[in-house]
């Protein structure tokens, strides 16, 4: 029996996710669409009001890896809040594995966190005073599984990553690099819709990060969706995908013409 998280592909008839209003990104025709943001704004204060996001339209399909790429004051962290549901847009409609978040309350939107979005942070936010398996488990604390299975699942993860032996240490005897794998194991236990992974390599050397994103890429390969936040062009560049963002706005989507064409042809003949 494989120890490996596994993550869900596409068995039934293939969901299609509508062409976004900005013409940027389209879900592959062939793959589900997980995260589906449709004109969404951000605006903070009101006196004067303070846009942070104006007008953001983006489709993630099911096992993609992107990098969302932008310097500091672009939106990009402000994204990161609304596709992790930390936040609400202003306006606009943000879906997530289908779901859309405007008719969830507040407890029905913590739900959805905790089953649909694993989140890998650059601080990686460890309790220091548990072990390495319990911390891992708890990235199951509030999806309802039971003590016994989330130890189960965190065994399975922590394998993945390669620290199965470290389990019953604490994290504040382990190096920044295998901190950080704690935490992407801590993302993948729950088997979410979408990793999102917010600055993965800001606090690692140039070589543990090199690792860290050889993982990431395996991760991925195996079915994982995975959205990087990061300012690291070098590192959205190893990325199949970029959508760079500036003052608030994606200027530019790595999606190709022939994608387009192709999935712009498919939705017309679906219509």
């Amino acid at each position: 029996m494989s120890t490996r998280p596994t993550f869900p592909t596409t068995t039934s008839a293939p969901h299609r996710a509508p062409v976004t209003t900005d013409g940027w990104a389209l879900a592959d025709g062939g793959r589900r669409a997980v995260l589906e943001l449709s004109e969404v704004t951000k605006t903070y204060g009101s006196e004067p009001p303070v846009p942070a996001l104006r007008g953001v339209s983006l489709t993630v399909a099911q096992s993609e890896l992107v990098a969302i790429v932008g310097p500091s004051g672009s939106g990009k962290t402000t994204l990161l809040h609304i596709i992790g549901t930390l936040d609400r847009p202003t306006s606009g409609t943000v879906r997530i594995d289908g779901i859309d978040i405007a008719e969830l309350a507040d407890r029905q939107l913590a739900a959805l966190r905790a089953r649909s979005i694993g989140f890998v942070f650059q601080q990686f936010f460890l309790a220091e005073h548990e072990s390495v398996l319990d911390n891992v488990a708890d990235g199951l604390l509030y999806a309802g599984v039971e003590v016994r299975e989330r130890r189960e699942l965190a065994t399975q993860a922590l394998t993945r990553v390669g620290l199965m032996e470290r389990q019953r240490a604490r994290p504040t005897t382990m190096s920044g690099g295998q901190r950080q794998r704690i935490a992407i194991a801590r993302a993948l236990v729950g088997r979410p819709a979408i990793v999102l992974a917010d600055e993965p390599t800001g606090n690692l050397d140039s070589q543990t990060g090199e690792g860290l994103l050889n993982l990431l890429l395996e991760i991925n390969a195996e079915g994982a969706t995975i959205i990087v936040i990061t300012h690291d062009h070098d590192l959205a560049d190893r990325l199949h995908r970029q959508v760079h963002m500036r003052d608030g706005l994606i200027v530019s989507d790595t999606t190709t013409a022939p994608q387009l064409a192709a999935v712009n042809s498919e939705v017309e003949n679906l219509s």
